[in-house]
């Protein structure tokens, strides 16, 4: 089992040789923010999404498991023509998934709200400008970072179905690989906005979107304002209470049990620790009626740890979870979360963890 980790110091890779036993196998970027992974269980590649500053974004690709990376083109908006008018620029590329069954089809989210596709293994780029041209998207705007930014896509195996979370900008799911989208929000509201416009599709602020591998009508969602839920693939929401906190970043879904799912609370707004200054995970076993805080292994108190929209993931043939911080900590769950070993405290802020492994069907 091989799990990939961005950091803001580099890539990290570990391999699990027995329960407990992590240990780092490869590096690459030390030193440069790497803000997305994406190990794509298609054909073995690896791409690494960097963010150097004054040098701008970067991606890079590995055939070799890490070893070895190129660089390919990063996303990209087009030149206006018209002097008048100055293209954006990509500040982020946030997140990164297969588009579908063919290897090499990829979907890239990004800050300023724009979502790429390639089809040639990244290669090329291409803006999807039918979620880019939405009337809507003047209204979205960001909500840590000054633009708003495209985070999660969740894509069907046969690439057809597309649910993408603007933040801030609500919910988008095309049923025809990004030719059309239709936002939906019901359920979801906004208490940063005035009372008239809390359920204001267009300015809701998703923070994480996952969805269960074995009923993907089941998705989760980590709002601003709360724990959402919905049954229809992200049609409807219904809102829940997460104890000791319905805030935060961070969502993994079970890859096969729609009923359980992990959230990382934390103290809303300005003040981003733990409630309490101890650091939990709340877990449902039972579709988000109930909530257990769960967190044997955990700091017991004085924790200010954060875990971003992609610290958490969930492994997707076996009951292991990963968890990074900002702290540097990286926490490894062998029993769905009952318990968590600590693996190292070393590392620079973490950005995002994911499982190397191919996910079902």
């Amino acid at each position: 089992m091989l799990l990939h980790l961005g950091t803001r110091k580099g890539y990290l890779a570990l391999r699990r040789f027995a329960r407990g036993d992590w240990r780092c196998e490869r590096t690459a970027f030390i030193g440069d923010p790497v803000s997305q992974l994406l190990p794509d269980p298609r054909d073995g590649r690896l791409y690494a999404a960097l963010n150097l500053g004054h040098f701008g974004v970067k991606l890079r690709v590995s055939e070799d498991g890490g070893a070895s990376f190129t660089e390919l083109p990063a996303p990209a908006y087009a030149k206006e023509e018209s002097a008048a008018e100055k293209a954006p620029s990509v500040d982020l590329l946030w997140c990164l998934e297969p588009a579908g069954p063919d290897p090499g089809s990829l979907w890239c989210g990004t800050i300023p709200g724009g979502l790429f596709r390639s089809d040639d293994g990244g290669s090329s780029w291409t803006l999807n400008e039918a979620l880019w041209n939405q009337p809507s998207r003047e209204r979205w705007f960001g909500g840590g970072y000054p633009h708003p930014g495209i985070h999660s896509v969740l894509v069907a195996p046969d690439g057809n179905r597309v649910v993408a979370g603007v933040s801030c900008g609500g919910v988008w799911i095309s049923e025809d690989a990004g030719e059309s989208w239709r936002v939906r929000t019901e359920g979801m509201f906004a208490e940063y906005m005035p009372p008239e416009m809390r359920e204001d599709p267009a300015i809701q602020d998703p923070h994480r979107l996952a969805w269960c591998d074995g009923d993907r009508r089941r998705i989760w969602c980590q709002h601003h304002n709360g724990f959402f839920r919905s049954d229809d693939g992200g049609e409807t929401w219904t809102g829940l209470e997460v104890p000791p906190s319905s805030f935060g970043f961070a969502v993994a879904a079970h890859p096969g049990d729609p009923q359980v799912a992990w959230s990382v609370p934390l103290v809303k707004d300005e003040c981003r620790v733990p409630v309490d200054r101890r650091m939990v995970v709340a877990r449902t076993r039972d579709g988000g009626a109930s909530w257990e805080p769960v967190g044997r292994g955990l700091p017991e108190g004085d924790s200010f740890a954060v875990v971003y929209r992609h610290g958490l993931d969930a492994h997707p043939g076996e009951a292991v979870l990963a968890m990074a911080t900002t702290t540097g900590a990286l926490w490894i769950s062998e029993d769905l979360g009952d318990s968590w070993d600590l693996v190292t405290a070393e590392l620079a802020p973490v950005y995002c963890a994911r499982f190397d492994a191919a996910r079902p069907a």
